[in-house]
């Protein structure tokens, strides 16, 4: 704030009133004037901006994945300086200390709650449904955050990834939009609910909203039912394929979930909300019927 109290001063306005308006010392102030930020810590400021910016985006980062992320940002530094910037801000990975007594409460959501567990849609890209799996392989984890259209329960988009970061949320936002578009379907304005994951309250997650003008929905914590259209298909996927097997590598597994979903789930399994069509067929019989009608 003081620069900015400075730039007004040489524009000719007072001091006083300045940091009144702006709810400032002007001792401090005037103490700034005489020893101002020095390079060493202006740099050091951009530094923690940088590293912080990662942490909130990704809070399961450690130290060093954030530092990774800074030097992506334009601000590289050694890894003890990341270490203590991030020492000394308590900005500590989200599965990195032990936890005592109760769990970490779920953050703010970003959305409020536009589907009041209401999981119905009367047309293509008025409501979908997105949340994360995960399943154990013999290389570790494999994650897989995928959408849902409500009105005919395709999976629009997915993204199969080995980290939980927000760019798992952010890449099966793009291939939904994709997808759409490529069969051109218009997506604006479309309702994509969620629970108030890290990755989905992200500010990487909301620009991709933004940037495709489709409107965020956040369920509540701790209420499965919440979002409880899109456990259903998770719950399919895990008698079908997860729990199928041992998987050995994570390619197996990301093979096996893709054929899954895009030969069986998509156009073999017949579901009888949609008069015991597949998704696709269903998909398919109701836009010619709409282009019938128009």
């Amino acid at each position: 704030m003081y620069p900015l109290v400075r730039e007004l001063a040489a524009d000719g306005i007072s001091v006083t009133v300045t940091c009144r308006v702006l709810k400032i010392a002007r001792q401090p102030y005037y103490r700034w004037l005489l020893h101002p930020v020095t390079d060493a810590e202006l740099a050091e400021a951009y530094r923690a901006n940088a590293l912080f910016d990662a942490h909130r985006d990704d809070p399961e980062f450690g130290y060093r994945f954030l530092l990774d992320e800074a030097r992506d940002a334009g601000q590289p530094m050694a890894g003890r300086t990341a270490w203590r910037i991030c020492s000394d801000n308590e900005w500590w990975s989200a599965f990195g200390k032990t936890k005592r007594g109760k769990s970490k409460k779920a953050g703010p959501p970003v959305h409020d709650d536009l589907v009041q567990r209401n999981f119905v849609a009367d047309a293509p890209n008025r409501l979908w449904l997105t949340d994360i799996t995960e399943h154990w392989t013999g290389e570790g984890k494999l994650y897989l955050c995928a959408i849902k259209d409500v009105y005919s329960n395709r999976i629009v988009g997915y993204s199969i990834d080995s980290r939980m970061k927000s760019r798992l949320a952010v890449a099966a936002i793009h291939n939904a939009v994709a997808m759409r578009r490529q069969a051109g379907e218009v997506v604006a304005g479309c309702v994509v609910h969620s629970d108030r994951g890290s990755q989905f309250r992200s500010r990487k997650a909301q620009r991709a909203l933004n940037q495709h003008q489709l409107v965020g929905s956040m369920g509540r914590v701790g209420a499965a039912g919440d979002n409880a259209a899109m456990e259903s298909f998770f719950s399919l996927l895990q008698k079908n394929v997860l729990d199928r097997q041992v998987w050995a590598t994570r390619e197996d597994l990301r093979i096996a979930i893709v054929t899954w979903i895009e030969r069986t789930y998509h156009r073999r399994r017949r579901q009888d909300v949609l008069g015991r069509l597949t998704p696709v067929e269903f998909e398919i019989i109701m836009t010619k019927l709409a282009i019938q009608a128009a």
